[in-house]
């Protein structure tokens, strides 16, 4: 049997070399047939909000199976542990993904209430037996300094901080590839 991935995307447009379409193609010819790769519109992208997301994450959690790898590419990594947190979630997440994510409140041009984490999120996660963290040096959308915010609060991570690489990652991960497979 295939294991499953759900992929959240980006804010902002989701057509052709935009958002994390190049992400998803590079993952789904990188992964091949070993993994069915579930990665939906989530709704209204270029206006998203938390309410509307977390209505369509529901509907998804109910249709898959019993175990679940979880990525979220920047507002969709936000939103899935935000989501996470809140919510009792069936199937099993064996790992979760998060790259490029904005963390909501911490910074001045950070500040959304309502894709803001509760201080204590972290108590009210599902366990997780592998939490991955990914950031380019180079992200001109979400900074670099995001993920320290998230190593403090989720120590057990595994945090990959990659040289050179931009927001939107369109040649791929190859450390992300490296660590489905062995998680």
């Amino acid at each position: 049997m295939k294991k499953q991935i759900l992929f959240v995307h980006s804010a902002g447009p989701q057509g052709p070399q935009q958002g994390s379409s190049d992400l998803i193609e590079y993952l789904q010819v990188q992964l091949g047939d070993t993994y069915h790769l579930i990665s939906p519109k989530m709704p209204n992208p270029e206006n998203p909000e938390y309410a509307r997301w977390k209505a369509a994450l529901t509907n998804i959690f109910a249709n898959l199976d019993n175990e679940v790898i979880l990525i979220g590419h920047s507002l969709g990594g936000a939103v899935l542990l935000k989501y996470l947190s809140e919510m009792d979630v069936k199937p099993v997440v064996s790992s979760l993904f998060l790259i490029a994510s904005p963390y909501w409140g911490k910074e001045e041009d950070w500040q959304a209430e309502e894709f803001t984490l509760t201080e204590n999120f972290t108590s009210n996660l599902p366990n997780i037996s592998s939490i991955y963290l990914y950031h380019g040096t180079d992200d001109q959308v979400v900074p670099v300094t995001h993920i320290h915010h998230y190593r403090n609060k989720i120590p057990q991570a595994i945090t990959r901080v990659l040289e050179r690489e931009d927001h939107y990652f369109s040649n791929g991960i190859r450390d992300l590839v490296t660590d489905i497979r062995v998680s």
